[in-house]
């Protein structure tokens, strides 16, 4: 069974920082794909960063490059997600998500 499970989330102030982790189980990380994805309720999910299981470019969305850096550790199978810079814009579950599968969320909030 497929399984990600998110956390690091918080409460910040606008300009702060936090890193998320997603420890996962049930599936070849070190050749997986995976991508953090963010939702507000009432909204659409939105992707904002990932990075393949070879070792190519991570992608980013406009609205986080440059403030956010993704990375992974195929030995703990687990993939990161520094934030920095965040905005108020920022607050959303965040969450990361296999091939369509998609774990437990943690909540990011920013406060202006």
């Amino acid at each position: 069974e497929v399984q990600l499970q998110a956390s690091g989330g918080g409460l910040v102030q606008t300009g702060g920082s936090l890193r998320l982790s997603c420890v996962t189980s049930g599936f070849s990380f070190d050749d997986s794909a995976i991508a953090w994805f963010r939702q507000v309720p009432g909204k659409e999910r939105e992707g904002i960063s990932c990075v393949s299981g070879t070792g190519g470019a991570p992608w980013y969305a406009d609205s986080v490059k440059g403030r956010f850096t993704i990375s992974r550790d195929n030995a703990k199978n687990t993939l990161y997600l520094q934030m920095n810079s965040l905005k108020p814009e920022d607050t959303a579950v965040h969450y990361c998500d296999n091939n369509g599968v998609r774990g437990q969320g943690t909540q990011v909030t920013v406060s202006s």
